[in-house]
């Protein structure tokens, strides 16, 4: 397989091919007869395929980081509470302070994040180690109590319409200056790759991280941090995207092994295909009409996640 054989290369040439289909799709002509191409492609296009590509990136590296130090496989933000902890967040602001400028609105839902990540190691630290399946089992239930919570609020708040904007990630509304904290999360994802071979440490859990010489309890601060900003980042600005910080690390280790800091671009170029690809499907399936992304990859994720449970392992 080619992505065995050259990674980086393989995962640029589609990651080029999918930017360049993104930007051609559209209701807005980019022929040269068009006298407004160059602002379709400089206001809308361009601000659009760079959000999907840092959204899927971002969400991919974060998946990974949230594996190892929970030491599980089968968890992601989306699993474990932490994207409707932020949902809640962005709802109290909204209920509260509705003029609040988006950075405020993006610190709340990161500090809402924040606490629902720590709520769910909270639970996990109780849970029998020798029944690892029961952590993604209270993930979910976790994260369906917050859900449900700010279903309740919204609902009585008549903020259900919102609520509903934020559960589904799509990019349709993406212009410049509406995606630019996205950056943000790219950076923390680069952040994240030079500090690779320390989360992989990390990974081994808490005793062997500490007889090894490492600061586990600052990189465990600073993986929850990560998750957490770049959860409510992306929360707040495209809204939840799932499955993709499940699939795609579980994809990814399976071609190329656990070396952290030789895949993990990989994983981050896989997260921004899958996404892009997405993208691309919901905006020709109906076309001139759209589909969500978190729609399409829905379906995606799900099909590609009963392939890791029910297919063999195919890295040796």
């Amino acid at each position: 397989m080619a992505v065995r054989k050259h990674p980086y290369i393989t995962t640029l040439c589609v990651l080029l091919i999918l930017s360049g289909v993104s930007i051609f799709i559209g209701v807005g002509s980019l022929s040269w007869d068009n006298p407004n191409a160059m602002q379709v492609l400089m206001i809308s296009r361009l601000p659009r395929t760079a959000a999907v590509l840092l959204t899927g990136a971002s969400i991919a590296v974060v998946g990974v980081i949230m594996q190892l130090l929970v030491r599980n496989r089968f968890v992601e933000p989306s699993t474990t509470g932490t994207t409707e902890a932020a949902m809640l967040g962005l709802l109290a602001v909204a209920i509260l302070a509705p003029g609040w400028p988006i950075i405020a609105k993006m610190v709340v839902a990161s500090l809402a994040s924040l606490l629902g990540i720590l709520g769910f190691f909270f639970l996990t630290r109780r849970l029998p180690p020798q029944q690892p399946l029961l952590i993604p089992l209270v993930g979910l239930i976790y994260g369906g109590i917050l859900g449900a919570a700010a279903t309740f609020v919204a609902f009585q708040a008549d903020m259900i319409q919102f609520l509903g904007i934020w559960m589904t990630g799509e990019f349709s509304g993406i212009l410049a200056g509406r995606y630019e904290l996205l950056w943000l999360a790219g950076g923390l994802a680069v952040i994240a790759y030079f500090t690779a071979d320390q989360f992989t440490v990390a990974g081994l859990g808490r005793s062997a991280s500490l007889s090894l010489g490492l600061p586990y309890g600052q990189v465990l601060a600073l993986g929850i941090v990560t998750v957490a900003v770049v959860s409510a980042l992306v929360v707040v600005t495209v809204g939840m995207l799932p499955f993709i910080g499940l699939v795609v690390p579980n994809i990814v280790s399976r071609l190329m092994g656990d070396n952290l800091r030789e895949s993990l671009p990989v994983v981050a170029g896989m997260g921004a295909g899958l996404v892009l690809l997405s993208d691309i499907i919901g905006r020709v399936a109906r076309y001139p009409y759209e589909i969500p992304a978190g729609t399409v990859f829905g379906v995606i994720g799900a099909c590609i996640f009963l392939w890791l449970l029910l297919g063999r392992k195919s890295y040796a």
